[in-house]
């Protein structure tokens, strides 16, 4: 009963911190859009993600010593996966309707909740939140085989950031792992941004700082967290939450309209999120160990 309770409580934690770092995004993405005509998404992008690598390295002051082989392993793909995952999602936007190419990235994360399912209700969660995630897209826009290659490669890049995202955040202490895993999503997205940097006015520089630390260092943080409090499977399928966040930012910052579908998707969505808590099982960490007593332990007490 305890370690129930327990797994339910990260699940709840990690919806917590999943709402504040999609809230970030989704009013960041807001907030810039007023730089992709001038410099272009995938510009804003890279240079967006370089501003954040600074900002969390100068808070974390990460180490580059004491890490495993391993650790570096996680730590690289995770900044690959961060680097690829937006850059192929701004890709899809320029070619396929926004909530088309958001369909299409949630299939990484969906996938990854199902597949590491245990039962078949957590499966049926994944499932609910991809169909209220639908919803919310809703039909219409025109077919680009280019965009939705796109649109799939960030589902891919997705569905590595959501595993590798609890990998980074169990294997260290802190948050220094994400800061060196940003700080090699910038190095990657670095050629796209580059040549933009001597157009680059003052304001845009505060657009461009603003649109870093809230949409990029804190809920890249909060994710790792989310993940290290729960687990790929449930930060999955809470993920869903991005689209529904997206389209209340819509509808109350940007003033855009949410139909019906919309609306059922929005419910739907909730509906799954707070099923896959209750649902939570017990993990692996949570069970209790056999008690040990050592002199170090004994130093303590």
């Amino acid at each position: 009963m305890t370690t129930t309770f327990t797994d339910r409580r990260g699940a709840r934690q990690a919806l917590g911190l999943i709402l504040i770092g999609s809230t970030g995004i989704q009013l960041s993405s807001a907030f810039a859009a007023g730089l992709f005509d001038s410099l272009g998404p995938l510009s804003v992008s890279s240079l967006r993600m370089a501003i954040a690598a600074v900002i969390l390295c100068l808070l974390f002051r990460p180490s580059l010593r004491g890490r495993s082989r391993s650790q570096w392993t996680s730590i690289t793909v995770y900044g690959l996966a961060m680097a690829a995952m937006n850059l192929c999602l701004y890709s899809a936007i320029d070619r396929i309707p926004l909530g088309v190419a958001v369909t299409l990235e949630f299939l990484g994360p969906c996938a990854v909740a199902f597949l590491a399912s245990r039962k078949i209700r957590e499966g049926l969660c994944a499932l609910a939140a991809f169909a209220g995630v639908l919803l919310i897209s809703g039909p219409g826009g025109h077919f680009s085989a280019v965009g939705y290659a796109f649109g799939l490669g960030a589902a891919a890049f997705f569905a590595l950031y959501t595993v590798f995202a609890e990998k980074v955040g169990k294997d260290d202490t802190g948050l220094s792992g994400l800061a060196l895993s940003v700080a090699v999503a910038a190095v990657v997205s670095a050629p796209f941004g580059v040549g933009s940097v001597g157009e680059v006015s003052g304001r845009q520089w505060m657009v461009l700082a603003v649109a870093a630390a809230v949409g990029v260092a804190i809920p890249y943080a909060v994710d790792t967290i989310a993940a290290r409090v729960s687990s790929a499977r449930v930060v999955g399928t809470l993920f869903s939450v991005d689209p529904v966040v997206g389209s209340l930012v819509g509808l109350f910052v940007l003033r855009e309209h949410i139909g019906g579908l919309a609306v059922a998707g929005i419910l739907v969505v909730a509906a799954a999120g707070a099923a896959v808590v209750w649902v939570s099982e017990p993990t692996a960490e949570s069970l209790p160990e056999e008690p040990r007593i050592d002199a170090a332990a004994a130093s303590r007490t």
